[in-house]
């Protein structure tokens, strides 16, 4: 196994000591995944301009969690399910949404499931998504903006997933009574 550094702003490449105040200033802290990919400063830059975006994107709270846990899951990221678990709750996000995700089981409604199927399409055919799929989604009220954005979205939990993969980033301490497994 590969020992990646969890870098603070006084270890971290000099390109990433800003992006790593950055997160400092924003979270009080700074997340393990934000101290993993420091060690690479043009992934923790990239990383936190496509968060930035997707979280300015046209879904609500509840469409972005969606779209963040269903990724997680899927991908079966030890580190991202249970921060954006903490996350969802600090967004108010109900915990049926957040219970649904994490234990794969049916979302409170229609539309939500609709999301979180073309999400996973997306996911786990690369994109290569059939009209059909695409025209579920746009029949449950999405648009076409919101099929990119949900590229988007996905994009981020790529970078995170994989990273925390790669690096089995430890789970920070607030987020560590969210912890998930995926089950069989």
């Amino acid at each position: 196994m590969t020992d990646f550094p969890l870098h603070d702003e006084a270890t971290a490449p000099e390109d990433s000591k800003p992006l790593l105040a950055g997160s400092m200033k924003q979270f009080g802290m700074i997340p393990g995944l934000h101290a993993t990919m420091a060690e690479a400063p043009g992934l923790l830059a990239s990383y936190q301009f496509v968060h930035e975006q997707f979280a300015n994107s046209s879904f609500d709270k509840d469409e972005l969690t969606v779209v963040w846990q269903t990724a997680n899951v899927e991908h079966a990221c030890h580190y991202c399910v249970p921060a954006h678990t903490g996350i969802a709750k600090s967004m108010k996000v109900d915990d049926a949404i957040t219970d649904a995700l994490r234990n794969e089981t049916p979302l409170p409604n229609a539309h939500l499931e609709a999301l979180r199927n073309f999400t996973l399409n997306v996911v786990r055919n690369r994109g290569n998504v059939d009209d059909d799929a695409v025209q579920t989604f746009l029949d449950a009220g999405f648009t076409k903006r919101q099929i990119l954005e949900v590229v988007l979205g996905v994009s981020q939990k790529v970078m995170s997933n994989y990273t925390n993969h790669l690096a089995q980033t430890p789970v920070d301490a607030p987020f560590q009574k969210f912890a998930w497994q995926k089950t069989a």
